[in-house]
């Protein structure tokens, strides 16, 4: 059965993002990650006017790591939930979006596999 393997990460709105990312780094030490590979845990202010998180007019997005993103879905049509949109990310793997009944958009994401070498 396909299940959520880990917290990705939450993505939030930013008046300013570049200067609220430097407070972070430099008072507490949190490391932001632009457009990073697979990683877990990801913090990333957004700028404010960010379409990114429509359909949702929440100020923030949650991102859950799948392990198998195409059963995953087909579990959650299952029980009529709406997907909104899915995109191939070459370098970061597979990605869905869904709202929750709140209107907060969930980022489905199974990361691409590294290969592996003989």
């Amino acid at each position: 059965m396909a299940r959520i393997t880990a917290f990705g990460g939450v993505f939030f709105h930013s008046a300013n993002p570049e200067a609220l990312s430097a407070w972070y780094r430099d008072m507490l030490g949190l490391t932001i990650e632009e457009g990073a590979g697979p990683a877990y845990g990801v913090w990333a202010p957004f700028n404010k006017d960010t379409g990114h998180f429509k359909p949702s007019s929440r100020e923030f997005m949650i991102n859950f790591a799948v392990d198998d993103l195409d059963g995953f879905l087909a579990g959650l049509e299952a029980k009529g939930v709406e997907v909104n949109s899915r995109q191939q990310m070459d370098g970061m793997g597979k990605f869905a979006w869904i709202l929750d009944p709140d209107g907060t958009k969930i980022e489905l994401w199974q990361p691409e596999q590294e290969p592996t070498s003989n």
